[in-house]
């Protein structure tokens, strides 16, 4: 299995991947051998928590690396009409009666919260493709689904300024 992932996407991890070998990591190591020196490590508290956070950097890395490693690169690109990816959406939710605006984004910097759709979720899967004034069926599980229409399209482009997302 693959991510599609942007050029941007790639770029930012491959920055965060530089900035985890070089700022983050060497500190990490030096506290792991510092509280190392502290004698007894099975009641070393310090040390277990110098590991834990090396090891959660090394974590990281592991994941950012692979993430590279499968990514499938796709570029962006949508009729002038048509929802695609990065462009802000305006839809009325049907149920709840309430209008939202989102944008649809890549997984790796969806942040629903913040209004960061992901095209993979079940939300952007529907849209994708759709256009203003359709009606679209959002299939969240097997007995779950609701109906938004879609107000406003407005088109939008790779923001570099956002984040990929950390766990």
């Amino acid at each position: 299995m693959y991510d599609e992932l942007t050029e941007v996407d790639i770029r930012k991890m491959q920055e965060e991947l530089q900035y985890r070998y070089t700022v983050v990591a060497p500190p990490l190591e030096a506290e792991v051998k510092r509280t190392r020196e502290f004698g007894d490590l099975s009641e070393n508290a310090e040390y277990k928590v110098a590991k834990q956070e090396r090891n959660k950097n090394r974590s990281r890395i592991r994941y950012l690396e692979n993430m590279i490693r499968t990514a499938k690169v796709i570029t962006v690109s949508s009729r002038e009409d048509e929802i695609g990816l990065f462009d802000y959406v305006e839809y009325l939710h049907e149920e709840r009666g309430a209008v939202k605006r989102i944008q649809i984004v890549t997984t790796l910097r969806q942040d629903a919260l913040e209004g960061y759709v992901s095209k993979e979720s079940p939300l952007g899967q529907a849209l994708m493709g759709h256009k203003v004034g359709d009606r679209v069926c959002v299939t969240v599980n097997e007995k779950r689904s609701y109906y938004v229409t879609i107000q406003k399209l407005e088109k939008g482009k790779d923001n570099e300024d956002l984040p990929i997302s950390s766990f």
